[in-house]
């Protein structure tokens, strides 16, 4: 299974100020870092989400397709997630709601542009 991801960067300490504040709200904090790298996980056994300034010096670009999905237990922890995320500065990629039978997600973008979602299944 995932242990973590990686999203690219080009304002390490913008994007840690963005991911400090809406992650600490499902009780991640920075487990690793360096003056190139940050990670946060909510324990030692739990996937992680990592910021990077790309290894090969290039700006940072996002991946089309590519997105980082954040399972929660509940519909209104999907709700409040969404909408810190916009009030932080993401942009909307699909307001919080039914996505289909048991699937409730509401989508976004960081700062970078990196896609993200908050998901619960039930």
């Amino acid at each position: 299974m995932i242990g973590y991801v990686t999203l690219g960067t080009n304002d390490l300490a913008r994007a840690a100020k963005f991911y400090d504040a809406l992650l600490g709200e499902i009780g991640a904090g920075r487990f690793m870092e360096s003056d190139k790298f940050i990670a946060w996980g909510t324990g030692p056994n739990s996937p992680g989400i990592g910021l990077i300034y790309p290894n090969d010096g290039k700006p940072a670009t996002v991946g089309n397709g590519v997105m980082v999905a954040i399972i929660v237990d509940s519909s209104d922890k999907v709700d409040r997630l969404y909408k810190k995320a916009i009030e932080l500065g993401a942009t909307d990629e699909g307001p919080a709601g039914p996505r289909g039978e048991g699937f409730y997600a509401g989508y976004f973008r960081d700062l970078d542009g990196n896609k993200l979602n908050f998901f619960c299944m039930g």
